[in-house]
């Protein structure tokens, strides 16, 4: 069964064979482990049952169950690198983790994990039947073939949205959609390692630490932000900011939405009406206490609103953003004066009418939002690419304001830090507890982490398998990951520890309208740098690495790469780790030193960095 037997010798023998692999061969492949007979059922084989009735079937249990990744130490594939991907696509679509799990949506209006159930349910059993020395192949959601590599390549590799540029647009897109031929994987919904609003809690808490260290004179105390978006990235903010020492006024057209984030405490108070959210707002901050509202309603609508009570004397905000989905004009923004139930029924019967009213409404939105900017209010976009949007729609000073990231992140690009996210395959929250205490005595300087820590032990719920997220730099993320596996080794923790990041990271985002905004060299379009990063991971034996498109910003605006490795204990992945987690944020400070980012040459001297045109 192993590419050689020097490479795997206790492969050889069938009873070192996981149980589930022995249950695919019987007669002489058992006896011999040939791959090839006729009796050894491969992963790649089609299954031998009518279409329909499989989708049919599939979509029943679908609706029937709720799909809840494993937890404890019982493998369902052949070792923990393979049953790491089979739980964490299964994590993704968990109904406490997931916004539409039904549909097979992650997050970020049509992020999904799976391109259909039928795929879905094929993924798994690929993944149970694959071999240590085999990789699954990935197609927009759709496992296309499983072939034979060897035991440091990755175990999964995947390709999501991805489309030639003339033809990377929405229209197009939609069409593959709907022939079945394409999905959105968004960025970390159809690379199987999204773990709920926490995956993006603490960049958002640190971009907003930095705007009240810029215009605040670092404190956030008696004031509030202002913003829009409760989904799975939105719902972030209101915890966020309130963690900053502010208070939020997050808008949200769902009330499901708000609902769920009072539920898991990153939202304090839920109100029907603008006043009703501004009598709370006015009376936290006169106390200079920090809490979150969410205001059922449409940011196209109430921000125009809040302009001109502004503009009349009334209160105005500290910060204004935005997280809608408004990078999916179809299905993530809701159009002035319609109803949630209109806009469901119209996606379906008139999507170009749906669209055009979204788009317009978008406009509304952003020259509301420069009102703000030209009161001295600052003002960012947080990714969502709505300016790019507005100025499509004839609003020609879109981009008076800026991004996030050319705000307020980059220098910490330039540093190799970014967001490492990991998660505990047994189930249990101790384990993270533990990998908790061990990040304090690894970094006893670092105190903003340890604050972060704490911070994110009181408020922040566990959403599907347990889960942590901190910001790591370059010499930093490889050290918790070693220290990890040796918790797994001498059996500190109940089981392994999966490692991965967001794509929004230094090294592997090409994205003009967020990550790589305004770059230096005039170089934000460049999408050369999330390639080699993938290509990187996958030489350094990262478990599984993903390319994408269209994630955070929409159909022709990103390309970005993600990378995830597995904690299991071994040897062998100390090694794979020490490359891994090394090389993967040091792309990030090559791609900005080469951009002519200061900071970014130094740490890469710092660091030995081995840059030949430095």
């Amino acid at each position: 069964m192993a590419a050689s037997a020097n490479a795997l010798p206790s492969w050889k023998k069938t009873a070192c064979w996981h149980p589930t692999l022995r249950r695919c061969v019987s007669g002489q492949a058992a006896a011999t482990g040939q791959r090839h007979s006729p009796h050894y059922y491969p992963a790649w084989a089609p299954i031998q049952l009518n279409k329909e009735s499989v989708m049919s079937e599939t979509l029943s249990k679908a609706v029937a169950r709720e799909i809840r990744a494993p937890r404890g130490n019982e493998l369902h594939c052949a070792n923990w690198l393979i049953e790491a991907a089979y739980r964490m696509i299964q994590n993704n679509l968990d109904p406490d983790v997931a916004e539409r799990p039904e549909d097979l949506v992650v997050y970020g209006g049509i992020g999904k994990a799976a391109r259909n159930w039928e795929c879905f349910e094929q993924i798994l059993r690929s993944l149970q039947l694959l071999q240590p020395d085999e990789t699954l192949l990935i197609q927009s959601g759709k496992p296309v073939g499983v072939f034979r590599t060897h035991a440091d390549a990755p175990r999964v590799l995947l390709a999501n949205s991805n489309l030639v540029p003339h033809w990377a647009n929405w229209d197009h897109f939609h069409e593959l959609d709907k022939a079945g031929l394409m999905m959105y994987g968004q960025m970390t919904a159809g690379s199987w390692i999204y773990i709920g609003a926490q995956g993006i809690v603490q960049g958002t808490y640190e971009t907003f630490v930095e705007a009240g260290r810029q215009h605040y004179n670092n404190d956030l105390s008696g004031r509030w932000i202002l913003t829009a978006g409760l989904g799975g990235m939105g719902g972030a903010q209101p915890l966020a900011g309130v963690l900053a020492g502010a208070c939020v006024l997050a808008i949200e057209c769902q009330e499901s939405r708000i609902d769920f984030r009072l539920r898991t405490r990153y939202v304090d108070y839920k109100a029907t009406s603008l006043d009703e959210a501004l009598a709370l707002i006015d009376e936290a901050t006169k106390a200079k206490k920090a809490i979150s509202v969410g205001l059922l309603g449409n940011a196209a609508e109430i921000l125009p609103e809040l302009v001109k009570r502004a503009k009349a004397g009334g209160p105005k905000p500290d910060i204004v953003t935005d997280q809608t989905s408004a990078h999916d004009p179809l299905n993530g923004y809701l159009p002035i004066d319609w109803d949630v139930s209109r806009w469901e029924q119209e996606r379906k019967t008139h999507p170009k009418a749906v669209e055009k009213a979204a788009r317009a409404s978008m406009a509304v939105h952003v020259q509301a939002m420069l009102d703000f900017c030209h009161m001295g209010i600052p003002t960012v976009d947080y990714g969502n690419n709505i300016r790019q949007v507005a100025l499509d729609e004839g609003v020609s000073n879109a981009f008076d304001f800026p991004g996030f990231v050319p705000a307020y992140i980059r220098p910490l690009f330039c540093e190799g830090k970014g967001p490492f996210r990991w998660v505990a395959l047994s189930g249990d929250p101790e384990d993270i507890y533990k990998t908790d205490a061990k990040l304090k005595e690894l970094f006893p300087q670092h105190k903003t982490l340890h604050r972060w820590l704490d911070m994110a032990q009181e408020r922040i719920a566990f959403q599907g398998l347990p889960a942590r997220i901190c910001w790591l730099g370059l010499g930093e993320r490889h050290l918790a990951a070693l220290a990890f596996n040796e918790m797994v080794r001498n059996g500190e923790l109940k089981a392994p520890i999966v490692i991965g990041r967001d794509h929004l990271d230094c090294g592997s985002v090409a994205s003009p309208n967020r990550e790589t905004e305004a770059m230096k060299d005039g170089s934000d379009a460049v999408s050369d740098w999330p390639l080699l990063n993938a290509l990187l991971n996958t030489a350094g034996g990262a478990t599984w690495v993903s390319l994408h498109h269209g994630g955070g910003v929409g159909m022709g605006f990103s390309q970005h790469s993600g990378v995830v490795i597995v904690c299991d204990g071994t040897e062998a992945a100390d090694a794979r780790l020490g490359r891994v987690l090394w090389n993967d944020p040091a792309t990030g400070v090559m791609r900005h030193a080469d951009a002519g980012y200061e900071q970014a040459q130094q740490c890469a001297t710092k660091h030995g960095l081995n840059l030949p045109m430095q």
